[in-house]
């Protein structure tokens, strides 16, 4: 089962908070997304991805004739949050042609579902998922922007030449906004007591690993854990929308 809690907050920059996050206990579903920032309506589109998704997998739409296809690479709740997210981008891009204000928007997505200890993530953009096992912090995820390919063509390049460059926060994947979105879709095997940690840019844009794992080492609760994790990025000066969902997956024997 998951204990999960979620936090967000507008910041004191952006008048609008362009992120939305849910959790579905039942379906051990977890989602986060951070609308465009710039784009009109991007808290719409967010809300949209969230509630799609959501929807999909609760009520079994996302497996019903597999719509998008079937990748027998990955589980079938694996094949299911990948359509999820899917039919999210459709949703999206169907709304933004009913009216002008709507043209143009789009959001990032993650979403995880943890199943008999399977944890599955599909993602797009650069909202992250980490695990936190132990007393080390792990990134799963990889965002979809210019600057981790730019990293991803050459591991060897300090990323610090990149940090002041233009276009080092343009998103080359998202859900909605683009005619495609590519969905990647992570799985491994959880053993009991790890801890799940979905976060928008405006966190874990200005926390890195070392701290965020620091802030989550030193409390004893997902609701704090979270609450802790947009204080500290709000604390440091972050100028975006801040969100953050802990969830800590604990086996049924271990409960």
């Amino acid at each position: 089962m998951l204990l999960a809690h979620g936090a967000t907050d507008k910041g004191r920059v952006r008048p609008v908070n362009e992120d939305c996050w849910a959790f579905e206990p039942s379906r051990g579903l977890c989602v986060v997304a951070d609308g465009m920032g710039g784009h009109k309506a991007g808290d719409v589109a967010a809300r949209i991805a969230v509630d799609t998704i959501v929807s999909s997998v609760t009520t079994g739409v996302a497996d019903s004739d597999w719509p998008f296809g079937f990748d027998p690479s990955l589980s079938d709740v694996g094949n299911r949050l990948r359509t999820a997210v899917q039919l999210a981008h459709m949703h999206i891009l169907e709304t933004a042609v009913t009216s002008d204000q709507y043209a143009g928007m789009g959001t990032t997505i993650v979403a995880s579902i943890v199943d008999n200890g399977r944890l599955s993530v599909a993602h797009a953009g650069d909202s992250r998922l980490y695990v936190l096992a132990g007393d080390r912090l792990r990134q799963v995820t990889r965002d979809d922007s210019w600057m981790a390919s730019m990293i991803a063509q050459d591991p060897a390049a300090d990323p610090g030449r990149y940090e002041r460059h233009p276009m080092r926060n343009a998103l080359t994947n998202v859900v909605g906004a683009r005619r495609r979105a590519d969905v990647h879709v992570i799985e491994e095997t959880l053993s009991g007591g790890e801890l799940l940690v979905l976060t928008t840019d405006g966190v874990h844009g200005v926390l890195d690993d070392e701290r965020i794992e620091q802030l989550l080492l030193d409390s004893r609760d997902v609701n704090a854990m979270a609450e802790k994790l947009v204080a500290a990025a709000l604390a440091r000066g972050s100028h975006d929308n801040c969100t953050a969902l802990v969830a800590r997956y604990v086996k049924s024997s271990n409960y």
